[in-house]
């Protein structure tokens, strides 16, 4: 799964994952406060519109985080005037934080699987809603009719009473028991044979304006933005239920409107409950029997479905899902961004920014050294990142110190975000005693990927130089020195971008060796196509079994043409002894197996290649449906 986020930065993914978990405490809290305003409503207008408003917000909550977090991670910097303001009191001041200045929890690897898993289920969803489209589309056009005289003269004097000018086609339909609505731009009615045959007149005129409000409210639209944020946010539960109070408060709204008109709410109702008894209608329609049916005819007939208790139940469940909403985003904002604990002798005791923080950090002394005012937690070192993360006191400040080892002229951004990774100079120090001169940038994203002086150091005992691109490229995927070492084990010298080809098409020691053992000797590149065409070893193994002894490249060809085993093995038992070449273009030239038992039963023997190709092409062996 690691390739499906390839493509995203480390920093994108950060804030992508934080996204995603960010999501669910504000959903549940917007969804909450839409339920309390919902149940104060007597109005469906009103319900629908303060719904809406809800999914709107909804979908611009992520989206505003995800651009929040990203300008954060880029550490914006008008900082660094008031950095520089109040840098002459900077010595004063402490930064105590059990996790440092790093933004995340250390339960970061679980992100990108986050990220993958989300990813992976908007797919899904969106050729769910692309096949639905699709299926709706190709059924419209294969089994919907025009509709007789009398109903569209209906139709359009429905259409000029509700003052709609819109160019609508009405379709009568055999595939749907309900009255529908597709299209967004050219709206399509669409009235079932059971409808047009099965209700009284007065009943199909308040159905034709049920459908009719749908249009002119421009409910199309809603609908699919409503399918949009379903794909887009389908892991939060208070997103389909929104949904659906959304689509249940605009059927209440088209009810009114066709009870209005047509003035007999007792006999649209009963259109309701004979339609019910037809229910199918496909989801991305706008359907006439949509939504719950008693609530709707409590609705029609004027009759309140929900009482004060209910009303009251409602209120209290709304409000204890915000308070649990908003106590959840508290404690998650805690874990994703612990509190420093900021002692300013020159600072004021007022809020203080991360980025005021780091630049503090790095002008102050006591940034390389654990204040005498408190011990330092103790933090345990990766196997990534060695023992280099602790700076020892060196009597200067974090920037001299920089300075010192070689990074000159840094900016606020650049000590921000080398204090975020933990950068010490005894790390860029490291680096450059292994021959390597990475840049602020480099450095960076070196430590984000754990590639350590050590790590260096072994792959140039393997006879490995990589450059900084090259390091970061091994480390992105997964080249530890272990594989290095057994590649070379295997007899294959391969240099760096051959390495990274490598383990991006999974090729391991132990499918060189298995390959070694048939006889093959393939170079790195050799090995890079192997694995592109899907060559395993009991394929080779195979091959190997019916006497045949391809090379390499012929074993490619092989793949790429599709020559399988029982290929091979049919050619064999019609008495062809062909070699590789000959195999391959056999494939290429389209004889099949059921070509040559053709030939066969016609009585055709001796033949060569030459013979079967020139059959092929003359079409002397085909049927006349063949043909």
């Amino acid at each position: 799964m690691t390739s499906l986020t390839n493509w995203i930065s480390p920093s994108a993914m950060h804030s992508l994952g934080w996204t995603l978990l960010h999501f669910l405490w504000q959903g549940t809290g917007i969804a909450a406060l839409a339920a309390v305003l919902m149940t104060l409503c007597c109005r469906a207008s009103a319900r629908y519109m303060l719904a809406v408003g809800a999914l709107v917000l909804i979908l611009a909550a992520p989206v505003a985080t995800f651009l929040f977090l990203t300008s954060f991670e880029s550490a914006p910097r008008h900082f660094s005037s008031l950095a520089e303001e109040r840098s002459a009191n900077s010595s004063n001041v402490a930064v105590k934080s059990s996790t440092g200045f790093s933004r995340f929890s250390p339960s970061l690897d679980a992100l990108p699987w986050l990220v993958q898993a989300w990813l992976l289920g908007v797919a899904l969803f969106s050729l769910r809603s692309a096949g639905g489209f699709l299926l709706l589309e190709r059924e419209r056009r294969k089994q919907s009719a025009i509709v007789s005289a009398r109903v569209l003269a209906l139709c359009q004097a429905l259409q000029r009473e509700l003052g709609m000018k819109r160019a609508i086609r009405y379709c009568e339909c055999k595939w749907l028991q309900a009255p529908a609505v597709i299209g967004w731009f050219r709206p399509i009615v669409l009235l079932p044979v059971t409808v047009l045959t099965g209700l009284s007149e007065e009943q199909l005129q308040s159905i034709i304006v049920h459908e009719l409000a749908h249009i002119r409210r421009l409910d199309p639209f809603v609908n699919v933005f409503q399918i949009a944020v379903e794909t887009l946010l389908f892991y939060h539960p208070a997103v389909w239920w929104l949904n659906q109070r959304i689509r249940a408060a605009r059927e209440h709204c088209c009810d009114d409107v066709a009870v209005s008109l047509c003035d007999n709410p007792v006999e649209y109702a009963r259109a309701l409950t004979l339609m019910e008894e037809w229910r199918s209608a496909p989801a991305m329609a706008m359907a006439a029997n949509r939504g719950p049916l008693s609530q709707r005819i409590f609705h029609v007939l004027g009759l309140n479905s929900i009482g004060a208790g209910r009303r009251g139940i409602g209120l209290t469940g709304g409000l204890l899902c915000l308070t649990a909403a908003v106590i959840a985003g508290n404690a998650l904002l805690g874990i994703a961004y612990p509190k420093p604990i900021v002692h300013a002798g020159g600072i004021s005791q007022a809020r203080v920014s991360l980025a005021q923080l780091a630049w503090a950090a790095a002008r102050s002394p006591q940034s390389s050294a654990t204040p005498a005012a408190a011990p330092a937690p103790a933090v345990r070192p990766s196997a990534a990142r060695p023992a280099d993360a602790a700076q020892p006191a060196t009597g200067g400040s974090y920037i001299d110190d920089m300075r010192v080892a070689g990074l000159n002229n840094l900016t606020v951004d650049q000590l921000i975000a080398l204090k975020i990774q933990l950068v010490t100079p005894e790390y860029v120090r490291g680096l450059l005693a292994q021959g390597v001169h990475p840049d602020v940038e480099h450095v960076v994203a070196m430590r984000i990927q754990g590639i350590t002086p050590e790590y260096i150091h072994d792959l140039r005992e393997l006879g490995l130089n990589p450059d900084e691109n090259k390091l970061i490229a091994l480390k992105i995927q997964g080249v530890d020195v272990g594989y290095v070492r057994g590649m070379k084990e295997t007899g294959i010298q391969p240099d760096t971008d051959q390495l990274i080809a490598l383990k991006i098409q999974g090729v391991t020691p132990d499918y060189v060796r298995a390959l070694r053992d048939q006889g093959l000797q393939p170079d790195p590149q050799d090995l890079v196509s192997l694995r592109i065409q899907a060559v395993t070893v009991d394929y080779v193994r195979d091959v190997h079994g019916f006497g045949l002894k391809p090379s390499v490249h012929q074993l490619v060809a092989m793949r790429i043409q599709n020559v399988t085993a029982e290929y091979v093995k049919g050619l064999q038992a019609a008495g062809f002894k062909f070699d590789v070449d000959d195999i391959v273009r056999a494939k290429i030239e389209d004889i099949s197996l059921e070509f040559i038992e053709r030939a066969v039963k016609h009585g055709f023997q001796n033949l060569t290649l030459e013979k079967l190709v020139q059959l092929k092409h003359l079409g002397i062996l085909e049927s006349p449906t063949d043909l």
